[in-house]
């Protein structure tokens, strides 16, 4: 990444996210005086026995995590802020390791060519392995770095908003979550360094789309995998997202963004081996809906208040720790459209209050023998208090897990090793009264899940790996246990293309909702039948995946009848099979033009929930398009990306038509639109940002919602579920305060 955007990164974070981080420094920037050292940046290449470059390669410093994998060509890169001197590893499965001390004397150090020689063990003569083309998360997955997520216009650095720019993904407005190849919101798991996520997203109600909690400038990276992951995850039918955050920020700087619906100021400390931030934000739309016209009446517009805390620490031996902790409160409430005729003239009032705390600790560490320990511990709660008239609705789920892993790079030439447990611990309660007259239910539950998982990474044959896994999982609450096996091959077609098989079974508990009712269920699960194409270099991407899934199990009930606990049972079903395509073309096509295209076929059906005939979902589309592009004005400091986004119609159940979710919206658009200006303000690197949502102000309908009973006619009265407003505008003023790096804006974001 170049340095101009960096900063932006804070901007963004400040709109509704939970845990904004102060915006990073310009990489390789030197640090402020007297704070720490700085880094020494490693360069080199590696190649085999006959001088040709080794992909793949992982290439690292001893008793450390600062490392890299080589690219295509066998050039490797990275930064660490280590002393001394150290070896320095390169391994490569089918490759005997090569382990070489050297002193790190700061600054950048380029290296002589490695080369490595090809093990009397290995199986062929080609291994491919991670980072190169292998048979793991990292390559069928894909990959977003920070920048992506907060430049790309419409997504308002939201996690989730990015990630439904790619394939496989639906854009369900009224809800603002991912849906992932014909599976609920609820199919979704999410992981901050490896430990699931209670609550990614904030509070929301129906009609009011959510936001995630989390800034993407908390992490590195974000990993997004459409089906058949690693066994490491659990509790996912459909996708998991993987968030690694950053481990120590490069520099001490103070954040001051200033927003037209809030604001937020940060403070990051850099000391040696330590970093330590804190943030606190503060938004509230009142003041933009005054301005305004939204679509809908609002009691109380969407207010929140947030901070959160980071301290990350290198151990001398080279371990290092990190801790996170979040806390978030908000409020809104609002008049919706409703047809039934006790609030057809003024709509149905809707209020939400709701609180949440997450701590997230990890500590990771090489030991002897090859072997590496990452250890952690999450914990999570969460009080949602929901009133639609006349109802009154209080919720609290409080988590905790813990996780250990030991991984083995060097068990073999042709294989490594690593091996997991995790422990969760979940305690749910919920008070619900039918109007605020009537008699409350207390219904509650607790469940201790332990789960352990073994897999391994093989060099089969010449150009051909595979990973390998199983994972095992107790409930105490269902009093069940699972066993879910995952399978995943690659064969490498050349240097730049890959195709690749991947399958397993996959198990997640019942949701809250149904648990709360009847807690004697059984596991949900779905089998992922997968095979894609990749081809890849530094500049272009192309992946097609044609997948299968089948859902077994599936929790359904009388919706008549909701609160019998009789009426639940496992014996829903369902399938998603379609075709996913990516096209990524960075600078290559055009000189200052990065674009992605994404298309995603759909055809899935299900039968589950209260649903009285297998259907086509009401979060599903058949076709799926998106249509990103950035261009960087060099002469004028600016920025301009727009996002173009198509859903066709999708189902909705209509009780004045005979079947089941007959009913068709129109077709779901929108055209996006960003543009961020780089200044400076006061010698202080300034970045002036301005967002339009549905610049084209279309009004998308979601669906309809409809009386309970018919009017004299025999018919329902409907209402459709809109947009919160035909347009969202936001603008920024961001200010990093870094005397020592104050940032070139003649450079375009990369």
């Amino acid at each position: 990444m170049n340095a101009p955007l960096l900063p932006l990164l804070l901007v963004f974070a400040t709109l509704g996210t939970a845990a904004a981080q102060a915006p990073a420094a310009p990489l390789g920037a030197p640090a402020s005086a007297g704070t720490h050292l700085g880094p020494t940046q490693l360069s080199g290449t590696v190649l085999d026995g006959a001088g040709r470059p080794l992909p793949g390669v992982n290439v690292f410093l001893k008793s450390t995590f600062d490392g890299a994998t080589t690219d295509s060509l066998g050039r490797f890169v990275f930064s660490t802020t280590a002393t001394g001197t150290l070896p320095l590893v390169c391994t490569l499965i089918g490759y005997e390791m090569q382990e070489t001390p050297l002193a790190l004397p700061g600054g950048p150090l380029a290296l002589p060519p490695r080369r490595l020689r090809e093990s009397r063990a290995s199986l062929g003569t080609v291994s491919i392995v991670a980072g190169a083309f292998e048979a793991s998360d990292e390559k069928r997955a894909a990959a977003l770095k920070p920048l992506d997520i907060l430049t790309t216009a419409g997504a308002n650095a939201d996690i989730a908003s990015a990630l439904n720019t790619l394939p496989g993904t639906t854009r369900v407005g009224e809800e603002g979550k991912l849906f992932v190849r014909g599976g609920a919101a609820s199919e979704i798991r999410y992981y901050l360094d490896g430990l699931p996520v209670q609550s990614f997203y904030g509070g929301s109600t129906a009609g009011v789309p959510a936001r995630g909690r989390f800034a993407p400038t908390l992490f590195k990276g974000t990993l997004f995998s459409t089906g058949g992951y690693s066994a490491e995850y659990g509790q996912a039918l459909s996708a998991v997202v993987g968030l690694n955050s950053i481990d120590l920020d490069p520099e001490t700087q103070t954040g001051i963004s200033l927003l037209s619906v809030g604001g937020s100021l940060s403070r990051t400390q850099r000391w040696d081996r330590t970093s330590a931030s804190a943030t606190l934000e503060y938004t509230n739309l009142a003041p933009y809906f005054g301005l305004t016209a939204p679509g809908q009446g609002w009691e109380q517009a969407p207010q929140r208040l947030g901070g959160s805390v980071r301290l990350a620490h290198r151990t001398a031996s080279g371990g290092l720790f990190k801790i996170y902790g979040t806390y978030s409160s908000q409020q809104l409430a609002t008049r919706q459209a409703d047809p039934e005729a006790a609030y057809a003239a003024t709509g149905r009032l809707t209020a939400l209050q709701n609180q949440n705390y997450y701590l997230n600790t990890t500590y990771r560490t090489a030991l002897r023998h090859g072997w590496s320990l990452n250890a952690g511990l999450a914990l999570g709660s969460e009080r949602n208090a929901v009133q639609p008239e006349p109802l009154r609705v209080e919720e609290l789920e409080r988590t905790a897990t813990a996780r250990l892993v030991l991984t083995n790079d060097s068990a073999s030439t042709w294989f490594n090793l690593k091996v997991g447990t995790e422990t969760t611990v979940q305690r749910y309660d919920l008070r619900y009264q039918a109007t605020a007259e009537a008699t409350a239910l207390t219904p509650s539950f607790f469940e201790k899940r332990p789960a352990v998982f073994v897999e391994s990474d093989l060099s089969l044959a010449p150009h051909l790996t595979g990973r390998l896994g199983l994972r095992g999982e107790y409930s105490g609450l269902l009093r069940q246990a699972n066993l879910a096996p995952r399978l995943a091959l690659a064969w490498q077609l050349g240097s730049c293309q890959q195709v690749a098989l991947a399958g397993g079974l996959f198990y997640q508990n019942p949701t809250n909702d149904l648990l709360r009712v009847q807690p004697n269920l059984g596991f949900e699960r779905a089998a992922h039948y997968i095979f894609s194409y990749q081809y890849q270099t530094s500049s272009r991407t192309l992946r097609a995946e044609l997948y299968r899934k089948d859902y077994h199990g599936l929790v359904r009930f009388n919706g008549a009848d909701f609160l019998n606990r009789n009426a639940y049972a496992n014996s829903g079903a369902g399938y998603a099979q379609g075709v996913d395509i990516f096209f990524r073309d960075r600078y290559q096509t055009f000189k200052k033009i990065d674009f992605w295209v994404s298309y995603g076929l759909l055809d899935t059906r299900r039968q589950a929930r209260a649903d009285f005939a297998l259907a086509t979902p009401t979060f599903a589309a058949t076709h799926n398009l998106s249509l990103v592009g950035k261009y960087w004005f060099e002469k004028l400091h600016l920025q301009v990306s727009g996002t173009y986004s198509y859903g066709s119609a999708r189902t909705y159940y209509n009780p004045n038509l005979p079947g089941f979710n007959q009913g068709r919206t129109p077709s779901y658009q929108s055209l996006d639109l960003s543009l961020s200006y780089l200044t400076h303000l006061a010698g202080q690197y300034t970045i002036v940002h301005l967002g339009v949502t549905n610049l084209l102000g279309r009004d998308n309908i979601y669906g309809y919602r409809y009386a309970t009973t018919p009017d004299a006619a025999g018919r329902y009265a409907a209402a459709p579920v809109r947009q919160l407003a035909p347009q969202f505008v936001v603008a920024a003023l961001l200010i990093s305060i870094n005397k020592k790096s104050p940032g070139d804006t003649s450079v375009a974001p990369d």
